[in-house]
Parts: structure tokens; C-alpha cells; sequence
């Protein structure tokens, strides 16, 4: 399934994000994909807002990966842009996508793709103009709770 959704700004990114973040049930993998500075820490903001977290979000570009804590479960978000190869990170990714107390996000997933499911849902966020997006969200049919 895919939805497709026009972003005009820093805050509808974000909202994005909130509205699928309120819906999250943990055991979910979220893969973003897009260019640098496309919107993907916005976009995660947004979901560990949503999903109930008051963690402060940064991109875990330099650290690989950070842990968000949310009520019912803990967000973790990693970033495979600056790794040749996924390496002892892809373990410790496996691990937690079989653990239905995490959520998942990743950028920069190429690199992992062995390691995420196939059911995982992903969200391209395509820059158009300066504040222009278009995001869109692919998903199986089993996550479709996550854009109601």
C-alpha cells in the first residue's frame, strides 16, 4: 500500500511523523530514505513526539544509533551514513527488529537490507523545492493502522 503526501514545511514533516508516531504498537521498522537534509530527523522528531517520548531528537549521524524512551516501548533510531559496511551494528539491529518492545527507524538502511524485514514500512521523503516534500509512504497492508 502507498500514500503519498505533499509537505510544505519543517512542521508538516513533523506532524507527519506524529500522527504515524500516535500510532505505533511496537515491532514496527520504519527505513527513511532521502537525500541530505531531506527531512528525516524532522520526520523522527515528529514520531518519538507522538509515540509519547519527551526525549530530545538529534541525528545519530556521528554516534550510528540513539534510544528514544516512549510509554510503551523504546524507539531505537540509527543512521548508516557515515559505514561502508553495517558490520557488528548489523547485530545489534537484528536483535532488536525481533523484539516487539523496540520500534525501528533507519537511515541510510542500503547497507542492512538483509538484516530488515521485508514488511518493514518505508517512507521516501523527496525534496522539491526549498520547503517543499513529497513523502511517501509505503507499507503492508498490516501497518495501515499507522496512517489512520
Amino acid at each position: 500500500m502507498t500514500l503519498q503526501i505533499r509537505s510544505t514545511s519543517s512542521a508538516d514533516t513533523e506532524s507527519l511523523g506524529a500522527k504515524i508516531g500516535a500510532n505505533l504498537r511496537g515491532g514496527e521498522v520504519i527505513e527513511l530514505v532521502s537525500d541530505l537534509g531531506g527531512g528525516k530527523t524532522t520526520f523522527t522528531r515528529g514520531l518519538v513526539r507522538g509515540a509519547g517520548s519527551t526525549d530530545k531528537v538529534a541525528s545519530p549521524t556521528f554516534t550510528i544509533s540513539k534510544e528514544y524512551q516512549a510509554p510503551r516501548f523504546t524507539i531505537a533510531h540509527f543512521d548508516f551514513y557515515r559505514l561502508g559496511e553495517a558490520g557488528i551494528v548489523a547485530d545489534e539491529l537484528a536483535e532488536l527488529v525481533a523484539d516487539p518492545a523496540y520500534v525501528i527507524v533507519v537511515e541510510w538502511g542500503d547497507i542492512a537490507q538483509d538484516v530488515l524485514p521485508p514488511d518493514k514500512t518505508t517512507i521516501y521523503i523527496q525534496l522539491q523545492a526549498e520547503d517543499q516534500r513529497l513523502i511517501t509512504v509505503s507499507y503492508p497492508a498490516k501497518f495501515a493502522y499507522l496512517l489512520q
